[in-house]
């Protein structure tokens, strides 16, 4: 199923969101809860399946739903279907601070590798799988799990970072990475995790034990705060909660 085309536009900063302009009855399906509007015309259904494959029966959709389940996310889609006349819009909002990143999946070979709760949404077309980690290492220290997402199709899809967005073009090069900080990546790319160093290094330098290496050519995607460090420097135990307590005009009007 070739996915339909469809038209966007990328808006806000620091928290942003997608809005899809659809023809009649183009479709985009989307994560569970991630709408944020959507204009007169527009019907939503909530199905168990991405409906890249219409003759699917419902134990290839259970199947399906199921993949979906061990990455930890719904068990259901919702698809966003045009049903009036002209041209009508349906946004959807990032679940934390970060940046939408838009994907053509037909300029990089019909196929990329996310983080699990990377995706967003995507034209009707695109298929959603799971992705084994076939590295030990990568699997227990990569912050990712052995499980990743993998998107698969010819239209465009949209995935998620924290913080700040970084693209690198790996030309038969490695790239060492704060483990957690993948986003995703395209087929040529070689995922792996390696010690931080020596045991020194391992124990003292802040960086933690292991580090994700990336080898290989093709496009990495890296987030600058993924959702765990985000977790912890805003939280009550974290390493930044005594700085906004600690400034010398606290103490002096306490």
């Amino acid at each position: 199923m070739n996915s339909h085309e469809i038209d966007y536009e990328i808006k806000g900063h620091d928290v942003q969101f997608v809005e899809i302009e659809l023809d009649p009855h183009e479709t985009v399906i989307a994560e569970a809860g991630a709408m944020l509007y959507m204009e007169e015309g527009i019907d939503f259904e909530t199905k168990m399946g991405d409906g890249s494959n219409p003759s699917q029966g419902f134990l290839g959709k259970l199947a399906a739903g199921a993949s979906r389940l061990i990455t930890g996310e719904s068990l259901f889609i919702t698809h966003f279907t045009h049903r009036g006349y002209g041209k009508k819009r349906v946004a959807f909002s990032a679940p934390y601070p970060g940046t939408i990143v838009p994907i053509d999946l037909s300029q990089i070979g019909g196929r990329v590798i996310v983080q699990k709760d990377a995706f967003l949404c995507a034209a009707l077309g695109t298929k959603l799988s799971m992705h084994f980690n076939k590295r030990i290492g990568a699997g227990f220290f990569g912050g990712e799990g052995f499980i990743l997402q993998k998107l698969q199709g010819d239209g465009k899809a949209f995935i998620h970072a924290g913080g700040t967005l970084v693209e690198k073009e790996l030309n038969g090069e490695t790239l060492r990475v704060d483990t957690g900080c993948v986003v995703g990546f395209t087929d040529g790319i070689d995922f792996s995790i390696e010690r931080a160093g020596g045991l020194k290094s391992m124990v003292f330098g802040g960086e933690g034990l292991f580090l994700a290496t990336l080898r290989g050519t093709g496009k990495v995607w890296l987030q600058s705060m993924p959702i765990n460090k985000l977790i912890r420097a805003i939280s009550p135990m974290g390493k930044n909660s005594g700085k906004e307590s600690s400034g010398l005009l606290n103490e002096l009007f306490e």
